[in-house]
């Protein structure tokens, strides 16, 4: 199904109904969507703001759908049954959580399987629900469209990895352009005669075809699927890397090619418990990480980018208005956020202005952390005091946001710390730290004394606190206070001011203004 003219369209397929009547709405009912795919069976709920949703609820079946398909034409009859009942207990829970009807969808072995149909016709009489089988080019739209939600304006070559097939969609200024299905998904893999050489080369072959069709992609290379994130999880292992977020962790071709042989030397069993991967998937892992390792040979990606959101993520993309889509996922999650945790939404655009001055020169991708930082400064509030700081750099480093690569999950984390905190050293997030260079510390240590000094001037959302003034070359610091906030500024606020003063090197003048 192609995206064009769909509003004129009476019967929109899986996309019937409309999830984003509004194209300025924050928050969304619930929304429940079901991906059958050839290895797993997973239902999301969508709860929260529209255009970075929050997943209310996430369940995933391994089912193996797909495996034997080769073989015997068939869905595996075990995995049928297990996939069926998983299903029905879908449905279930989302109707007592306020998500139906759900819309759902079935990819490649259902598609390919003889007896894929029949199938369906069984979970539409067991469970009522309609499930849509889609092919593999719509799958890789899907899947780029998920893409596009966490990373509006993108340009490279997504690749997303199910258990019977491998998908390939161009992205480029938030459009999805060419794609194309392969048979390369492992539980296809396993069928191949030959052993690792007859199944090298068939890899080989497949990929050579994807690259004849879709040409050169010079860009990036974003990976969707469960069997990459398995792989990028083992990478994370075996460097030692101290953020284990998967979505946006960035890989290169030397390191792929250096996990894929850490794969093959080790221990599978041991490797699996070391990175917390399920039985099921580890199995795969070998097997993709062939594949992986051809794709990045073929098409010599400028870098290589994990994504977490999918075809899951695809589905809600396409219900979108494009109002809604050129939307910041990041500012939009965050302004969620605030409305609905702050002790007073609506205090993070004041604080924002007030706290502006000292950004004023710092590049558009600072400006944007500042303005999260403060819908966020004060989302925390109800953790123990004495926690609240390490709770605020979990948040951010740990949450799961759209639109922010890892430095800058640091970088936000940092400076909500410092928002409780003066100092950094003592907790168990400095490993962490070093992900940014010692300036851009520095930038958020700022960012968050200068927060932590603009909410001691609390009145109210629009209430005139004064200013702040930044002369850098004269390293000096004014503030400028109203006569309704200048008895705000007690011994507290005071002592706030001078350590924000001091992270600038800055000598201060505090001014009353009429």
């Amino acid at each position: 199904m192609d995206a064009t003219n769909e509003s004129a369209t009476p019967e929109w397929g899986p996309f019937g109904r409309p999830l984003f009547n509004d194209p300025e709405a924050r928050a969304l009912s619930r929304v429940g969507v079901v991906d059958v795919g050839s290895n797993s069976v997973r239902l999301v709920v969508f709860d929260g703001a529209a255009r970075s949703p929050a997943y209310f609820y996430n369940e995933k079946i391994m089912c193996a759908l797909g495996a034997g398909l080769s073989d015997t034409g068939h869905l595996n009859p075990e995995g049928r049954k297990r996939a069926l009942a998983a299903i029905h207990r879908f449905q279930l829970l989302a109707q007592g959580m306020g998500a139906t009807p759900l819309t759902a969808v079935a990819t490649a072995a259902v598609r390919e399987a003889s007896d894929g149909a029949a199938f369906i016709e069984d979970v539409e009489r067991v469970t009522g629900l309609k499930v849509w089988v889609i092919d593999g080019r719509e799958e890789a739209r899907l899947s780029a469209q998920g893409v596009l939600l966490g990373w509006p304006g993108s340009y490279g070559l997504v690749c997303d990895i199910g258990g019977s097939s491998m998908e390939l969609a161009e992205i480029a200024g938030g459009e999805v352009g060419r794609r194309m299905t392969s048979p390369l998904g492992p539980l296809k893999l396993a069928d191949v005669k030959g052993g690792k050489k007859g199944r090298r080369a068939y890899i080989k072959a497949e990929v050579g075809k994807l690259k004849s069709e879709m040409g050169d992609q010079p860009n990036r290379l974003f990976l969707v699927g469960g069997s990459w994130r398995a792989i990028a999880r083992i990478d994370m292992e075996r460097r030692g890397y101290p953020l284990h977020v998967l979505h946006e962790y960035r890989m290169s071709a030397k390191a792929i090619r250096a996990t894929a042989e850490f794969i093959a030397a080790s221990d599978l069993e041991e490797l699996r418990a070391r990175c917390s991967i399920s039985k099921e998937r580890m199995s795969l892992v070998p097997l993709a990480s062939e594949v992986l390792s051809e794709v990045v040979r073929t098409f010599h990606p400028r870098d290589i980018a994990v994504s977490s959101y999918g075809i899951r993520e695809g589905m809600l993309y396409q219900q979108m208005p494009q109002a809604l889509r050129d939307r910041d996922p990041l500012i939009e999650a965050c302004r969620f956020a605030e409305a609905k945790d702050a002790r007073l939404p609506g205090f993070g655009k004041t604080l924002y202005d007030f706290i502006m001055p000292l950004f004023k020169s710092s590049r558009p991708e600072i400006k944007r952390l500042v303005k999260a930082a403060c819908l966020l400064h004060d989302v925390t509030w109800r953790a123990h005091p004495d926690y609240r700081a390490e709770v605020c750099f979990d948040n951010a480093t740990r949450a799961n946001l759209g639109g922010l690569k890892h430095s800058e999950r640091v970088f936000l984390g940092l400076a909500l710390l410092h928002r409780y905190r003066n100092k950094r050293e003592g907790t168990h997030f400095e490993e962490m730290y070093d992900l940014i260079p010692p300036e851009e510390q520095l930038q958020a240590e700022i960012l968050g004394k200068a927060m932590r000094f603009g909410a001691m001037l609390w009145l109210e959302r629009d209430a005139p606190l004064g200013e702040m003034r930044w002369f850098p070359k004269k390293k000096k610091l004014e503030l400028r206070l109203t006569e309704a906030a200048w008895p705000l500024f007690g011994e507290v606020a005071a002592a706030r001011f001078q350590s924000l003063a001091s992270s600038l090197q800055a000598e201060t003048d505090i001014v009353l203004r009429g």
